[in-house]
């Protein structure tokens, strides 16, 4: 096979899931000219089991494209959050009445909301109708594999092999979208720090008995958090944290021994459980690059970082990196800066670089603290939870996370009513 004529792009996205389609449908009103680059076949890419737990600030920045609407009907709310540990009787119930402005609102629909649970295809199935609509600006190369990127003073040239042909591809900009186990960041040599967890995640369909109530639960167990995602038509996502060394034999269970066990950390509380679909099981590993940027490259969503899945915050940090890159990016082209220039990319590396340490940290805390077995760690994390009960500025801080309100806001998401705003900043104050 030999290469055709080079086409010119200023960016390629490499990588065409959720956080690489949203990054390349936030530059489109630009001006710049993008290349979309996906490896998997477009039905094969958009038909993942996945489900996310997505804020409210998520939510908006899909709003921003003239998404969340059509994206609102196909996922559901949850307007309840209760946090459990073990055997431990006490209970942390969080709902929209603790918010005391405007904040918890959907703002498609008026409904008072802490957040929503939506699937990967429902997300992707969207976006990809945006980019066939976008068609002016973005040319979607899917499937299409990197087989070379060699980066240069103006950018970098690009190898792609589509359609069983080499094309070459000259760019300004390449943007690593192409997640955990990116090629993108392993070529330009961006080090990351980091381990794989003792722990896997079980996660499985279920339909209860009874109504899910719009209810999200997060239970702390031994082996790890088990939580309880309400979906609709009265579908739950339950991702089940496990030993590594345990996952085999459950995935290996009949479907009653399954569904037998996952009543025991489930609760009676929805009637009988019905297994949809089979179960499957994926690694936890936090990892976080040293640098999200550098001469011609810049990361986002996991091939920048990856975390724990406690709390639900992986797919939402990505998200708000895509605003924030595309930001930094339009920013600098109505300013008439060279968008491309390592200086401009390092306002992104600034911004989002640090918030996402603090995520990750203290996702890798809350699972290490809940996951022992120590005496005085368990004596501190149940004071922890009675904080959270009890103590107003424990709450506002869940709150702020929970609700994606925490740090620098990108400029597509509506600042909060001014109530709203006061509320952020006293609850920050008093953190602080």
């Amino acid at each position: 096979m030999s290469a055709s004529t080079t086409l010119r792009y200023d960016i390629a996205v490499i990588g065409g899931g959720i956080v690489g389609t949203l990054t390349a449908c936030l530059l489109k009103n630009t001006g710049l000219k993008i290349a979309l680059i996906e490896a998997e076949t477009r039905s094969f890419a958009s038909d993942r089991g996945q489900a996310y737990s997505i804020n409210l600030l998520s939510s908006q920045i899909f709003q921003s494209l003239g998404l969340w609407q059509r994206i609102r009907p196909n996922v559901e709310t949850y307007s309840q959050v209760q946090l459990s540990d073990g055997d431990y009787g006490k209970v942390v119930h969080f709902s929209p009445q603790d918010v005391k402005s405007d904040l918890a609102v959907d703002r498609a629909t008026g409904d008072r909301t802490l957040g929503y649970v939506a699937e990967h295809r429902v997300l992707l199935a969207e976006l990809q109708d945006l980019l066939r609509r976008s068609t002016d600006s973005i040319h979607w190369f899917c499937p299409a594999k990197v087989v070379g990127i060699d980066w240069n003073p103006g950018g970098a040239n690009l190898t792609i092999e589509t359609e069983g042909a080499l094309q070459s591809l000259s760019v300004g900009l390449v943007i690593g979208a192409d997640g955990a186990r990116s090629a993108v960041r392993d070529i330009a040599r961006i080090k990351t720090t980091g381990w794989q967890y003792w722990q896997s995640c079980v996660v499985a369909m279920i339909r209860p008995e009874r109504s899910h109530g719009q209810t999200a639960y997060e239970r702390f167990q031994t082996e790890g958090p088990f939580a309880i995602l309400p979906l609709p038509e009265n579908l739950c996502r339950i991702v089940w944290t496990a030993r590594r060394e345990d996952t085999d034999g459950i995935l290996g269970l009949s479907k009653a021994a399954f569904l037998q066990e996952v009543k025991v950390r489930y609760g009676d509380q929805m009637g009988n459980l019905e297994l949809v679909g089979e179960p499957s099981v994926f690694p936890v590993k936090l990892l976080h690059s040293w640098r999200y940027v550098g001469p011609g490259v810049a990361l986002v969503g996991d091939a920048a970082h990856c975390c724990h899945p406690v709390g639900g915050q992986g797919i939402n940090l990505g998200i708000r990196d895509a605003a924030a890159l595309a930001e930094v990016i339009a920013t600098a082209v109505e300013r008439g800066e060279d968008w491309s220039a390592l200086a401009v990319l390092k306002r992104y590396d600034r911004w989002r670089r640090w918030e996402n340490l603090v995520i990750l940290g203290f996702t890798d805390l809350l699972d290490r603290t809940f996951s022992n077995q120590i005496r005085p760690i368990v004596w501190v994390r149940r004071l922890g939870l009675w904080g959270l009960a009890h103590v107003p500025v424990l709450r506002r801080l869940a709150l702020l996370l929970m609700l994606g309100l925490l740090g620098r806001h990108p400029q597509v998401v509506a600042s909060p009513e001014p109530r709203a705003k006061q509320w952020i900043e006293q609850a920050v104050e008093q953190v602080l």
